[in-house]
């Protein structure tokens, strides 16, 4: 015999019944559900910057004990012409060996923008990177111009990243002009500013490389880790870029789990306050509960209603999330030392603010519920007497 069941119009017409905590429910739900679609965003993101970065015949070329971190090393500036001359079987287009010399440097953007990488850069390095000018123009070198990245336009607060064109930007005591933007399909070059590199090289003061990235045809990774081991007197190590990207990528899975956790812990803090609430609701109903057994409705039938209710105001609140995720999360910018990245609100992510929001609406019910509802019918009865 089947177990009967309340009607389901039963549990929303009682979501009606005190809207002060239907409110406060609904935008509980929602707080910790967008909570959630930040954190699952903010690892998303940063995790697809640098699985974005890198390619597989690209090789780099850096200082030897530099090889964590390409800010700290420093290469001769002849390096690129001798791997050009030394290593047979490198890309070479329209005449030009596929060999890009860089310079990578982290510098201030003037009061209250914080740091950023600019990469001092050549023509061979559009030869080298799978990165586009989509708006603007390329720098030139003399001229003191910026190619922005998508995201660091984003973050200087241009939305489209085309308006940077022609903002200035102050860089030690030299002001640069944006003259183009890039787009890199979300690697780590779309939280950069390039440069020309005799500017840059000018500007920082420096006069040696941070690295060379040379692209492959013909040749094999081994034979670039042959060159750098024979040239002793260069003090190079190569490394696959993805390689490096990769190194980048498990340096910060710290913060990522950091993350995670404050969201896990302020999510638990959030749900134990709802549960107060959810205690305090359905106390005030445990004579019309005690009602219900007395008509004959089960203890399981009176729980599936009251987690119905709970459920429904839930994912109220779990859409509100998502909508707002979607309107004010979904590529904003977060700025660090190596530049930025986009908060990514994709499909997955949404996926993981709903099954928050239903975790919530089940687990705001059923323990209250099982405390109302394992007092005896006839005690029941008599609550608010």
């Amino acid at each position: 015999m089947a177990m009967r069941q309340l009607p389901f119009d039963y549990a929303v017409r009682n979501l009606g019944r005190s809207p002060g905590r239907l409110g406060l429910t609904v935008g509980g739900s929602a707080l910790v559900v967008l909570l959630v679609l930040t954190a699952v965003g903010f690892v998303t993101g940063m995790r697809k910057t640098f699985v974005s970065s890198g390619r597989d015949a690209n090789m780099i070329l850096v200082g030897n004990g530099s090889e964590e971190s390409i800010e700290r090393s420093e290469v001769p500036m002849r390096t690129s012409g001798i791997v050009a001359a030394s290593v047979p079987g490198l890309l070479r287009t329209a005449g030009l060996d596929a060999v890009s010399p860089e310079a990578h440097v982290a510098m201030p953007l003037g009061k209250d923008r914080g740091m950023t990488v600019i990469r001092g850069v050549e023509p061979e390095a559009f030869l080298v990177h799978e990165v586009r000018v989509i708006a603007g123009r390329a720098p030139r070198s003399g001229r003191n111009e910026l190619l922005a990245g998508r995201i660091t336009a984003q973050g200087l607060g241009f939305d489209p990243p085309e308006g940077a064109i022609g903002f200035e930007i102050m860089l030690d005591d030299d002001v640069y002009t944006v003259s183009g933007i890039l787009s890199a399909n979300g690697a780590v070059a779309e939280g950069e500013l390039w440069t020309s590199l005799t500017d840059l090289l000018a500007t920082s003061q420096r006069d040696s490389l941070s690295c060379v990235v040379v692209r492959v045809d013909d040749a094999l990774p081994e034979d670039l880790e042959a060159f750098a081991a024979t040239r002793l007197d260069l003090e190079l190590a190569a490394m696959p870029e993805r390689e490096y990207y990769a190194a980048l990528s498990s340096f910060f899975r710290p913060i990522e789990i950091m993350v995670l956790v404050t969201a896990i812990l302020i999510a638990l803090g959030a749900v134990l306050g709802g549960l107060n609430t959810s205690y305090a609701a359905f106390s005030s109903r445990v004579r019309e509960i005690g009602t219900l057994q007395t008509l004959g409705y089960s203890r399981r039938a009176i729980a599936w209603s009251l987690v119905q209710e709970s459920v429904i105001a839930a994912a109220g609140g779990t859409l509100i999330a998502c909508a707002l995720g979607l309107w004010l999360l979904d590529k904003a910018v977060i700025r660090f030392s190596m530049g930025a990245f986009g908060i990514q609100v994709t499909a997955m992510v949404l996926v993981w603010g709903l099954i928050a929001g239903l975790l919530l609406g089940v687990v705001g019910a059923v323990l209250p519920a099982w405390r109302c509802l394992r007092l005896p019918i006839a005690e029941s009865l008599k609550a608010g007497e």
